[in-house]
């Protein structure tokens, strides 16, 4: 959203209560969930980004030193890089206990 500049003409509480009008009780009234109105616009509504501490913790935090291209190559496919370094982590160590 770009950000109007404010005339010079117009004190900041004036420009302050015409660009951020009060909530009135008819406002707070017509308002519902955001579940609600993305299902009524058939949206799915947007995961959050942290869930907290895991419940059964099933992975370990640890510092590990890579190669930059190693780095480089998964960051480069987007969001979800270290989990794809963890998946191939997981394939070489299957194969390596299967013995090849």
């Amino acid at each position: 959203m770009s950000e109007r500049k404010k005339p010079d003409h117009i004190s900041r509480e004036d420009w302050d209560d015409l660009d951020i009008p009060e909530l009135t009780d008819e406002d707070f009234a017509r308002m519902r969930p955001a579940r609600e109105v993305f299902a009524e616009l058939g949206l799915e509504m947007p995961k959050p980004r942290s869930r907290g501490p895991q419940k059964a913790p099933t992975k370990v935090q640890t510092t590990l030193r890579l190669d930059r291209e190693v780095v480089e190559h998964f960051r480069a496919a987007g969001r979800g890089w270290q989990g794809r370094i963890n998946d191939t982590l997981k394939k070489a160590v299957a194969r390596a206990r299967k013995g090849g």
